[in-house]
């Protein structure tokens, strides 16, 4: 059988991170190689960050007639899944756990995409964490689904350096490109057995904590190249938010400078809005206030008095 004959399930929305958008191009990058989808299981809790938003899967799912499932639990439909008789399923940001009545379901398994240089990074925050943590690259795993929480072993992984520059939304669309890539590339193998997964080494394995809305509210008692780095991490959830001149901001882009002020103190300098922190000072460059649309610091320091 050649791949073109090959029918899958998808799993997930394709959300790498909370408060990011996507352009779900795993899923069309199935569709665009031959593969055909026969329904798309997605995560749509109405209310959450992640969730809430219209799917952006589901425009997906309604252009080319495929069947959106939205069960509390994938168990629920196992009975369906199986008379689809599908040869493998993909997942991308389900976020909900796949028990192992299910993943055997398919043959081939369930091939997961992984935003980590798997076994760091397990979790459910890679992309935030290595932001937060200042790390020089991170990656994509295709792994197979398994159990315990990605600790499946790894079919194959691809490398990106990093610039220490990088917002969250940005660094999403840059592992979804080399994800989907390597998705459609190494699949063929995995259906027809010539690649085998590698298991992890689990002495190595680091794993990554939920974040919250609390985790958004800025502490200067940091230093400012944290803070910075959480402005990147956190843009569209739970955003870096603060007061300034008795207004609640989120700030989305600073950088730090060598200017050391007392921790939360504010100094308007040659059109510079400055912040104190642990250590160093931290430049606000844009932000938003509440209520408002997002500005330039400039344009903030001429209608706020600070």
């Amino acid at each position: 059988m050649t791949k073109t004959s090959k029918t899958i399930i998808f799993f997930g929305n394709e959300r790498l991170a909370t408060g990011v958008k996507t352009t779900t191009p795993t899923l069309r990058a199935l569709i665009e190689a031959g593969y055909t989808v026969a329904a798309i299981v997605s995560n749509f809790e109405p209310g959450t960050s992640r969730n809430g938003r219209e799917l952006e899967i589901a425009a997906i799912a309604q252009e080319h007639k495929i069947p959106l499932l939205l069960p509390a639990k994938p168990a629920d439909i196992i009975d369906q899944l199986r008379d689809l008789k599908a040869d493998v399923a993909v997942l991308a940001a389900y976020g909900k756990i796949v028990p192992q009545s299910v993943i055997d379901v398919f043959p081939a398994g369930i091939v997961n995409i992984h935003p980590s240089l798997l076994p760091l990074h397990r979790g459910p925050t890679p992309i935030e964490s290595v932001i937060l943590n200042g790390e020089q690259k991170t990656g994509v795993s295709i792994m197979a689904l398994a159990k315990e929480m990605d600790a499946g072993p790894v079919y194959a992984q691809s490398e990106l350096k990093l610039t220490g520059k990088e917002q969250k939304q940005e660094l999403v669309d840059k592992l979804q490109e080399i994800g989907a890539a390597m998705l459609v590339e190494v699949l063929p193998e995995i259906l027809d057995g010539t690649v085998v997964a590698l298991p992890q080494d689990s002495s190595r394995a680091t794993y990554d904590e939920k974040i919250t809305k609390l985790d958004g509210v800025i502490d200067w008692q940091k230093p400012a190249q944290q803070i910075e780095r959480e402005v990147r991490a956190y843009t569209g959830w739970p955003n870096s938010r603060t007061e300034v001149a008795g207004k609640e901001v989120v700030i989305t882009l600073a950088h730090v400078v060598d200017r050391q002020l007392k921790p939360a103190e504010t100094l308007v300098e040659a059109k510079q809005l400055l912040i104190g922190t642990k250590e160093q000072s931290l430049a606000i460059d844009r932000l938003k206030p509440a209520g408002k649309q997002e500005m330039a610091v400039e344009g903030f320091l001429a209608g706020y008095k600070v």
